[in-house]
């Protein structure tokens, strides 16, 4: 349930940072409050996430995915984030802390 949270916590958080492209610096009333709302959102979810998942498997998670998305992703970009996944998922599992 918490990698569900936090699947939701990182589409928030996505949606929010569009939204705050869209804002013309906070002078567009609708996307200037779609921002707020959605970094709200995410923190909340990112919050109830914590309850599960340990903070450096979230936040690596939930800040690698958000960049990712935002940013754009080719081949190179989506291995270099999976592994950096991957790696701090099997440092989680390992018992490192």
């Amino acid at each position: 349930m918490g990698y569900l949270l936090l699947a939701a916590a990182i589409s928030a958080e996505v949606a929010g940072t569009t939204a705050m492209k869209y804002s013309d610096g906070f002078s567009r009333l609708v996307p200037s409050l779609l921002t707020l709302l959605g970094y709200l959102v995410s923190f909340v979810l990112l919050a109830q996430t914590l309850k599960t998942v340990s903070v450096g498997t979230a936040y690596a998670i939930w800040s690698g995915f958000g960049t990712a998305a935002i940013a754009g992703m080719t081949l190179a970009k989506a291995v270099g984030i999976a592994l950096i996944i991957v790696g701090v998922v099997v440092l989680s599992l390992g018992g490192a802390h």
